[in-house]
């Protein structure tokens, strides 16, 4: 549970500071799609980036910080089941997907803020995970960068395809 100190330790302060750069990439590689190439699968697999962004939102964000770290009674019982997060209802805008991406990482910017690396989880999903794997906040964090990461890299391959932009040269 947050320990209520207002100002992250050092080591916090680095790894929101990584999170926080996974972040913008997951942003800034899908600034300027429209709404429909937002929802285009461009993978056999069938997702498009706006199910990701959403995943990214709500069995992320929400589920590891909200959740898991904080234990929030209320999140707990409102989370996604399965593949829910990754399925976008199409009469719900992109920009609100989007936003609710930038609502979340604030939420979870609250908790991780207020808490210290070795803070211990609250809450833990034994029925997804089984015995826990992940013990404090920092292994939290870990967790979230290293996926935050791996999904920014799906969705530099799926906005390649496209229209062609890539990250690094935006072009």
């Amino acid at each position: 549970m947050p320990s209520g100190t207002t100002t992250p330790d050092s080591e916090v302060r680095a790894l929101l500071q990584v999170l926080d750069g996974q972040r913008r990439h997951v942003l800034g590689i899908l600034d300027g799609l429209d709404a429909e190439a937002l929802r285009r699968p461009v993978l056999p697999s069938g997702w498009h980036c706006l199910g990701l962004v959403q995943h990214l939102a709500l069995d992320v964000e929400r589920f590891w910080f909200r959740a898991v770290v904080a234990g929030d009674e209320d999140i707990i019982r409102s989370l996604p089941k399965g593949d829910e997060a990754w399925n976008v209802d199409p009469d719900v805008p992109a920009v609100t997907v989007l936003d609710r991406y930038r609502q979340e990482t604030g939420l979870a910017d609250a908790v991780i803020t207020t808490s210290r690396a070795d803070t211990a989880l609250t809450w833990w999903p034994h029925d997804l995970f089984g015995a826990p794997h992940l013990h404090t906040l920092r292994d939290v964090l870990l967790h979230v960068i290293t996926e935050t990461a791996c999904h920014a890299g799906h969705l530099d391959a799926a906005r390649e395809l496209i229209d062609g932009r890539r990250w690094l040269t935006l072009t």
